[in-house]
């Protein structure tokens, strides 16, 4: 954690809703002019496109047929954690882009599923902004979830977070169901491992609950929408969160512990929103007094 170089992480599996609230923290930062650098998880991963396929072959030649993105052997933990442990010391690190897809690769003279050189991120930013799979995770020697000042979980129940999934990657991947079906299978024992285990190091989690019938996953033909939805809003330290002002904002909502309220699946955004901001601004001010503090001494 850094005073001077605040990072903020959102952390969620595939399919989970991460994007969406990526966009919901970019409406904020226009908002109240803060100026931050966006960092995506898949930046991390070890393999380009090409070579994950080669890796997974050999794995399942090998007789593992759970490797995944999902865990250490396929991903970079100890450089995403140097990035979030150089950003809170010097406000700067090295980073990466992963190219999805050819409207994004285009510009770099590279093909899609590849990724840019690494470069020095600049250092002129208000904060660290991660989105991805591992933004909280602890794994051997690697703590990535100890450098973010605020980190959040975003945790459908597990028939939604599949749904999302299968819907997403035939609309905008072309894959079929079985291809999809396959990867969750593939990438279970990974999930439970390191996926899971970080929804207890974030400082706030977001779990959408549909209102409808979700039994079975795989033949589902529409996804549940917000409106079809309750909102499990969890605080993992809820000292000094204000949540009279929490209920009387978010209609409808009421708290079923101490530290988690409940709302409508419509209000997510504004839940966000109001939650968010103040944590925001705070995270700006300190860095501001800090930097402040450091001018008047030097």
């Amino acid at each position: 954690m850094s005073r001077l170089h605040p990072i903020i992480s959102v952390t969620g599996s595939s399919g989970a809703g991460t994007t969406s609230v990526m966009r919901t923290f970019g409406q904020i930062f226009r908002r109240e002019a803060v100026n931050a650098a966006f960092i995506e998880g898949d930046s991390f991963h070890r393999y380009d496109r090409s070579d994950m396929k080669a890796a997974m072959a050999e794995a399942q030649e090998r007789g593992d047929h759970s490797f995944s993105h999902f865990g250490p052997e396929a991903n970079l933990f100890d450089q995403l954690e140097e990035l979030f442990r150089s950003y809170s010391e010097t406000g700067t690190g090295k980073i990466r882009r992963y190219l999805h897809n050819a409207g994004e690769a285009e510009p770099y003279g590279q093909e899609a599923g590849t990724f840019t050189p690494w470069e020095e991120l600049p250092d002129d930013s208000d904060l660290l902004f991660y989105e991805g799979l591992h933004g909280a995770v602890v794994y051997d020697d690697v703590d990535v979830a100890q450098h973010a000042d605020l980190s959040i979980g975003v945790v459908p129940v597990i028939n939604l977070e599949w749904i999302q999934k299968l819907h997403r990657d035939a609309s905008e991947r072309g894959h079929t169901a079985e291809a999809v079906t396959e990867t969750i299978l593939r990438r279970m024992p990974d999930y439970l491992q390191y996926v899971c285990p970080q929804f207890s190091h974030t400082d706030v989690n977001f779990q959408r609950v549909p209102m409808v019938d979700t039994s079975n996953p795989f033949i589902a033909r529409t996804v549940p929408t917000l409106d079809e939805s309750m909102l499990i809003i969890r605080f993992r330290r809820p000292q000094g969160i204000d949540f009279s002002y929490l209920l009387a904002m978010l209609h409808d909502s009421f708290m079923s512990r101490p530290n988690t309220v409940v709302c409508p699946g419509g209000k997510m955004d504004l839940a966000m929103q109001i939650i968010f901001t103040p944590m925001i601004l705070r995270l700006i001010e300190r860095r501001n007094a800090a930097r402040e503090g450091t001018c008047s001494r030097g």
